[in-house]
């Protein structure tokens, strides 16, 4: 059983900054790409960022500059920095991971989420 758990979230002022964590636990043989979702009230989830293995990243239009997404291989993890920020950021956000894991002498590859953690700015 492969979980991501997500820390980090909270309710800032705009300008301020987040550091959000997400850390996968289990039977895990590779973590492909990884990325960070967000979903705001009466709008569709959206990708934010995510990034390869290898460290290559991407970012939706309206965050670079202004956030970066890492990874640490070793601990399983992925990260979102987010520098000031504002109110069009507050949303829900999930971490996503490309899992694979050996099962049956076979790899199996999922798509896995985590739970969401809360960012809302105040202006």
């Amino acid at each position: 059983q492969v979980q991501l758990v997500e820390s980090g979230g909270g309710l800032v002022q705009a300008g301020d900054s987040l550091r959000l964590s997400c850390v996968a636990s289990g039977n895990i043989f590779e973590i492909g790409s990884m990325g960070w979702y967000r979903q705001a009230p009466g709008r569709q989830r959206e990708l934010v960022a995510d990034i390869t293995r290898g460290g290559f990243s991407k970012y939706v239009d309206d965050v670079k500059g202004r956030f970066t997404i890492s990874r640490d291989n070793a601990k399983n993890a992925v990260y979102l920095q987010m520098n000031s920020l504002k109110p069009d950021d507050t949303a829900v956000y999930y971490c996503n991971a490309v899992v694979k894991v050996l099962q049956l002498d076979q790899i199996h590859e999922w798509d896995i989420w985590g739970q969401g953690t809360q960012v809302t700015v105040s202006s």
